[in-house]
Parts: structure tokens; C-alpha cells; sequence
């Protein structure tokens, strides 16, 4: 039985965009009817679908969770324009979903984009947001990781069957879930993955996402440092994979000296991102939502 109601909402620009809405169980329990929403938000590559066993948990508490498909993702429109795919532009859509939807306060799971996004969301709306997890995201990224990004994003492989495309996932990703078993990976391959009309299996975006990615000077770098200190007042969890390639741990480091009252949660055996079906992803999430409450 779907547990969501698959809904849609408009950019400003004129793209339909798709978001799952998970209203939220009768087994209220401890967490009650008033429970804040939760608004997830996915990473560069990534759609709703990411947040699925996390939302259908939260949900099952009677807490609603929102997930979007960012432009050009999933089941939302791909952008006329290229340019369009960058943060300042996905932070405005998801203010238009927050708009129609009417949320005051709400808390934010983001992973890796979706932190980057949760931070700029969190300036230019002081007071709203209630709490926040960054899953694998940081003030810095570092450049091994951003170029191993760079090297699959946008490369438009297809594959026959579903084994083929979990083969091909762990091939490229593989060292970010060492030991996994097919299982997890055909499990990650429908995630991120759709059948295109010809029945290939191909991942699930706008290769066109790429094309600003590509174009970024590697040697620029926002100092979103700022932006993180903002952050003193709203409670917030950092997650990061103790293999992740993207967010060292000298960053982590640097982010709880800088916000003493944030909880930085390392996960073992994991590089980027965290898949929040970890025990530690879920204890963590637990507590933040415990905090924000």
C-alpha cells in the first residue's frame, strides 16, 4: 500500500514539479499530532525516492515528511535552461513548495546538495526552520570528492536489466558502501534509476544537470562559513561517513568548534553519503527531532 500521496507544485519559472507527501500515521504516540514536518531534500543526482524508508518511518510516528524531486529529477519537468540547475535556483522552487503548502516551522534532513540548499534556506528564512541534519555536507567540499562527482554526473549510461545496473553502481560507487551485497545495490539502482520508454534502465535525471557542475572553476570555493556560524541558534546534526571523500574530518572538526551546540555523528564503513538506514543515521535523526521539538 503507497503510504504517500505523490503531489505537485509550480516554480516560479513555469516547470511542474513533483513532491511525495507523507501525511503522517495514526500511531501518533510520542510524537503526537502537533509533530513538526519534516522537509527532505535530496542530493545532486538523487530524487524522493532517496528518503523513502526514513519518510515511511517518520510518517508511521504521525510526523507529515515532505520529499521533493528537484528540477529536472524524478518526476518533476526538466529546466528549458541549463543554467537553471543551481542552488540559488533549487532553493527558490522548494521556498514555492514551503509557500503552497503553507509550512511555518518545519525541520530539514538534506543530503550533501540538499545541506548545501538546507544552509542557504536557513539565512534566508531566519526562525522558520526548527532543526536541521546535514548528511555528509560541510562549509568545505573537498576536491577528490568533487571530482569523483564530476567524473559520473551527466554520463547518460544504460543498462538491460536491473542486476546490470546494480553491477554498474557499485562499480562506480562501490567505495562509498564497501561489502555490500547485491541486494543493497539493485535497492539503490531503483532509487536512482528509471525505465526509459525503450525499456533500458537509465538514471533518473537531466544529464544536463551536469553542465554547471562542468563549467565551476575548481579553484573557487564560496565561504559559506558564515552561513554555518548563522546557525548557532537552530539545532542541527551533521552526519558524515567515516569514508566520505566529500566532507573530511577536519571540516566536521572545524564545524563543532565553530557551533559547540551542534552534534557531528560519524558513520562507520560508510563514505558519501550515509543512506539514513544506518542504527547511528537513525539514533541521530531521532535525537535532532527530539531537540527541534
Amino acid at each position: 500500500m503507497q503510504v504517500f500521496e505523490d503531489r505537485f507544485w509550480s516554480s516560479r519559472d513555469g516547470l511542474k514539479l513533483h513532491f511525495r507527501d507523507y501525511p503522517g500515521g495514526t500511531d501518533t504516540g510520542a510524537t503526537g499530532s502537533n509533530a513538526l514536518p519534516v522537509l527532505c531534500l535530496h542530493g545532486l543526482t538523487r530524487n524522493a525516492r532517496d528518503f523513502e524508508t526514513l519518510a515511511e518511518r517518520l510518517s508511521a510516528a504521525g510526523r507529515r515528511v515532505l520529499c521533493p524531486d528537484l528540477r529536472g529529477r524524478g518526476d518533476s519537468e526538466y529546466a528549458r535552461d541549463s543554467a537553471t540547475y543551481a542552488p540559488p535556483q533549487y532553493v527558490e522552487d522548494v521556498l514555492a513548495l514551503i509557500e503552497q503548502e503553507t509550512l511555518d516551522r518545519f525541520v530539514i534532513v538534506g543530503t550533501s546538495l540538499g545541506g548545501l540548499m538546507a544552509m542557504g534556506m536557513a539565512a534566508a528564512m531566519p526562525g522558520r526552520i526548527a532543526g536541521m541534519v546535514l548528511n555528509d555536507v560541510g562549509p568545505v567540499l573537498e576536491r577528490v570528492g568533487l571530482a569523483r562527482i564530476k567524473d559520473y554526473v551527466g554520463q547518460g549510461r544504460t543498462f538491460p536489466t536491473w542486476v546490470h545496473a546494480a553491477r554498474g553502481l557499485e562499480q562506480s560507487q562501490g567505495t562509498a558502501h564497501p561489502g555490500q551485497p547485491l541486494d543493497f545495490w539493485i535497492g539503490m539502482a531503483k532509487r536512482v534509476m528509471t525505465v526509459a520508454g525503450n525499456g533500458r534502465i537509465v538514471f533518473d535525471y537531466d544529464m544536463k544537470i551536469a553542465e554547471p557542475l562542468l563549467a565551476m572553476d575548481p579553484d573557487a570555493q564560496l565561504d559559506i562559513w558564515p552561513v554555518w556560524q548563522a546557525l548557532d541558534a537552530v539545532p542541527v546534526t551533521v552526519l558524515r561517513g567515516a569514508l566520505s571523500d566529500l566532507l573530511s574530518q577536519e571540516t566536521l572538526a572545524e564545524m563543532l568548534r565553530r557551533n559547540p551546540s551542534a552534534e557531528g555523528v560519524v558513520i562507520p564503513g560508510v563514505g558519501h553519503a550515509p543512506t539514513l538506514d544506518e542504527p547511528e543515521s537513525i539514533a541521530a535523526v531521532d535525537r535532532l527531532l527530539e531537540r527541534a521539538a
